[in-house]
């Protein structure tokens, strides 16, 4: 097999690896929950939980991906113990990608048509939250124009990941993670000059015990899980979308540095978006909600009702749109990457298969909200994009997690030895051995317990 390429530059790979990791999540819920749970409280037990979960298992990724030279499809075979069956696990994994690819275009597509709406002045000015609820709604009962838009977005990404890992990937996403970070930046300096801008950014991050003297107990314990729940979430690792760019990038730098860097990068991300929403949704008297309903909804009647709102507004989703696109570059790589590595056929030609594929099963997720509107998989009011999403985030991120923290601890597996070895090539910050307990033991306990909450949270109530 030729050798794989490698991203021309260090910052290449941080951005990418951190456009795969920011996703719309980022801005929808991470603010939503920080101002519900406590504000500063919140972000300080987060970003605990991103030190001690999501790093190490963002670490474990790479040092899968860079160690093996493969994507998901083969690194289990180039690194288990003889006769072991862990590369069974693929099979189940593989198809994870798909899945999130065929309802994220959707979404992405959403994403441009607002974007263009919103700058074309589509928007009356002044509208209420009921009109914009009713024009979301108008959208999801269109296929034609959701499929138009899926089509542009998933066509668009493809295209760029058919020109190859340096001149399409990481020449087109890295400027345009550099505009991401410079639009969110200029919107929330903006946001200083709001009249809700005290107001809002105190209800979204100074220190409130009040949900935790309400709720007692049960509340502090809601808080916890919420914070690890984004944590782990967040860096969209558990199904080998991450592992793909460890085999893009050199060993100058050890593992744990990077994986720093793109968590930071990545809770960047999400904090900013709060200084964008917050102080615009009491300026106007609007209420901050969560879900596609911020976005959509809310931030529509925030931006019609703001001076130049057609202006600020057009950016905004021209932001949700960059971030939204830069996972779509970065899981379909991962996607291309595997059927190259599966059935050894051209860049070009998996490009075309997986488009094809995608496309097709993006279908579904689309007539979900009109024609095939009466099928609703998860109870009343789902749609088919909640049981898209239901399988990725409550079963095969975490599953997928588990086996990859199995897969570096257990004698069969990798190895434990091999992973440190990997891990800490390279300058910067090392990996220490005694945390090999931690790994085998504590860290498996907590994935666990969040796969079962998380059934709780949907079955249980």
């Amino acid at each position: 097999m030729s050798e794989r390429e490698q991203f021309s530059s260090r910052l290449g790979f941080l951005l990418i690896a951190a456009g795969c990791a920011i996703g719309l999540g980022n801005v929808w819920r991470f603010p939503y929950i920080t101002g519900q749970y406590g504000g500063a409280i919140f972000v300080i037990i987060y970003l605990f939980f991103l030190l001690i979960v999501g790093l190490p298992l963002l670490t474990i990724e790479l040092s899968l991906g860079r160690s093996s030279r493969r994507s998901v499809a083969r690194a289990f075979e180039v690194l288990e113990k003889p006769h072991a069956k862990w590369h069974l696990n693929k099979f189940w994994l593989i198809p994870g990608s798909y899945i999130l690819m065929s309802f994220y275009g959707v979404i992405t597509g959403w994403m441009l048509y607002y974007c263009i709406k919103t700058f074309l002045g589509g928007f009356s000015d002044g509208i209420t939250e009921k009109i914009a609820n009713e024009e979301f709604g108008a959208l999801l009962n269109n296929p034609l124009i959701m499929f138009v838009c899926m089509v542009t977005v998933v066509f668009a990404s493809f295209g760029i990941v058919a020109m190859g890992v340096v001149k399409g990937v990481e020449r087109i996403t890295k400027p345009m993670m550099l505009i991401l970070f410079g639009l969110l930046v200029f919107m929330a300096l903006r946001s200083f000059a709001l009249p809700g801008f005290s107001e809002g950014i105190s209800y979204y991050l100074a220190p409130n015990f009040d949900y935790i003297r309400e709720h007692g107990f049960n509340g502090f314990m809601e808080i916890m899980w919420a914070a690890m729940g984004q944590a782990f979430f967040t860096l969209s690792v558990g199904q080998g979308s991450i592992m793909i760019f460890g085999t893009y990038i050199d060993k100058k730098h050890s593992l744990a540095s990077e994986g720093i860097v793109i968590c930071l990068l990545d809770t960047t991300v999400a904090i900013l978006a709060g200084f964008v929403i917050f102080p615009a949704c009491f300026s106007y008297d609007v209420s901050p909600g969560q879900g596609p309903g911020l976005l959509f909804v809310t931030l529509t009647t925030v931006f019609s009702n703001m001076s130049f709102g057609a202006f600020w507004g057009g950016l905004f989703f021209l932001f949700m749109l960059f971030a939204a696109v830069s996972t779509l570059i970065a899981v379909f790589e991962s996607i291309i990457a595997i059927s190259m590595d599966l059935f050894a056929v051209s860049r070009v030609k998996a490009v075309i298969v997986n488009c094809a594929i995608i496309t097709v099963m993006s279908i579904p997720c689309i007539l979900g909200f009109n024609y095939l509107s009466y099928i609703q998989p998860l109870g009343e009011g789902t749609a088919i994009l909640d049981l898209q999403d239901f399988i990725i985030s409550n079963n095969i991120l975490p599953l997928g997690s588990l086996i990859f923290v199995l897969f570096i601890t257990a004698k069969s597996g990798w190895g434990f030895k091999n992973y440190l070895a990997e891990c800490n090539t390279g300058s910067g910050i090392k990996i220490p051995q005694v945390v090999y307990w931690y790994f085998r033991y504590v860290l498996p306990i907590i994935i666990i317990f969040l796969l079962i909450v998380g059934y709780v949270n949907i079955f249980g109530k």
